[in-house]
């Protein structure tokens, strides 16, 4: 079990989560039901060893640079930058000693709120400048939202996002198949066979990844498969949200009708089903997590930007500030 003084609880009236300073970590969010028991809804580990070293990152947060950068190396200003290449021949996830693998300092700490702080350093994992981010967890009502900030002191690159996987069945439920989930996204980025965008911004208009109406999970990644689509033998795949601003991504609704709406200011969401848990990696609740026992939601800019000059820009420049929110409201 993971000690006491390693969490951070945040607690209202209807939610309940817990946060780790490892990887700035939403560790637990459970919420009230209508006959006022709890539920755990996002996956973890039940130790710390299991952050340290297993796969999927399990609500972590990501940086410097969420998804994947191609080549490891990108040009900013004329200059390229090499990348920690973790991902050989590509970057994911800001280098093999990404954001999730730190321990962050916790900042300041409410009853409803937590803010964790992380410095890191010019040349980290091969990106330019000093860069000082601020990570804050807040309760909200009918739900929680995180908000990153960042600041630089030499040009840089930046998409920070937080990891969670959800069953709204409850952690260790199992599979997540019979999840309708409804993505307000009329387009999507292609990628190679790594998982690195070609460059094209297509319609999703008659394929799998017309998300729109909101068809059960199981159902949609089949249909990916048949058309020849999926990656990772399911969704992984980057979906251009409609819209600009804080607005409503996706809505994810369990098999009992919970129903949890992600809202985001960020311009697209990387969708992942799970496929990489095979029943050896155990949850909080004891038990083991097979393919699909949850499904992330990961609002973000697109993955590669900084290579793509059509892609949504993430530089970040000096006397700038990087934000990005992300609001989870249950219903």
């Amino acid at each position: 079990m993971i000690r006491n003084e390693s969490l951070i609880r945040l607690v209202n009236d209807s939610v309940r989560v817990e946060i780790l300073p490892l990887g700035a970590s939403l560790h637990r969010f459970e919420v009230r039901l209508a006959d006022d028991t709890w539920r755990n809804i996002v996956l973890g580990y039940p130790n710390l060893d299991g952050y340290r070293t297993a796969r999927g990152k399990l609500g972590m947060s990501i940086g410097r640079y969420a998804n994947r950068i191609a080549r490891a190396r990108f040009t900013l200003d004329g200059v390229e930058y090499p990348l920690d290449a973790n991902e050989a021949p590509n970057q994911l996830h800001g280098g093999s000693g990404g954001f999730h693998t730190r321990s962050w300092e916790v900042t300041g700490h409410g009853a409803d709120w937590v803010e964790l702080t992380l410095l890191s350093a010019d040349g980290d994992q091969g990106f330019p400048g000093e860069l000082t981010v601020r990570t804050r967890y807040q309760l909200i009502p009918g739900g929680a939202q995180v908000t990153f900030h960042a600041t630089t002191t030499a040009a840089t690159v930046v998409n920070l996002t937080t990891h969670p996987y959800f069953n709204l069945n409850g952690e260790g439920s199992g599979a997540t198949d019979r999840h309708r989930l409804a993505v307000h996204a009329s387009r999507y980025t292609p990628t190679s066979g790594d998982g690195i965008p070609t460059g094209e911004i297509r319609d999703v208009t008659g394929s799998a990844l017309d998300l729109r109406p909101g068809p059960l999970l199981g159902q949609a990644r089949d249909a990916a498969v048949a058309q020849g689509i999926a990656r990772e033998g399911g969704f992984d795949h980057n979906l251009v949200v409609d819209g600009q601003g804080l607005r409503e991504h996706c809505r994810l609704t369990g098999e009992d009708g919970l129903t949890l709406v992600m809202q985001s200011d960020q311009p697209a969401l990387q969708l992942y089903g799970g496929s990489h848990f095979d029943g050896t990696q155990i949850g909080t609740s004891g038990q083991p997590y097979p393919p699909s026992a949850g499904v992330a939601l990961e609002p973000q800019n697109y993955p590669d930007a900084p290579n793509h000059p059509n892609f949504p820009s993430s530089v970040l420049r000096p006397g700038e500030e990087y934000t990005a929110t992300t609001r989870w409201l249950i219903g």
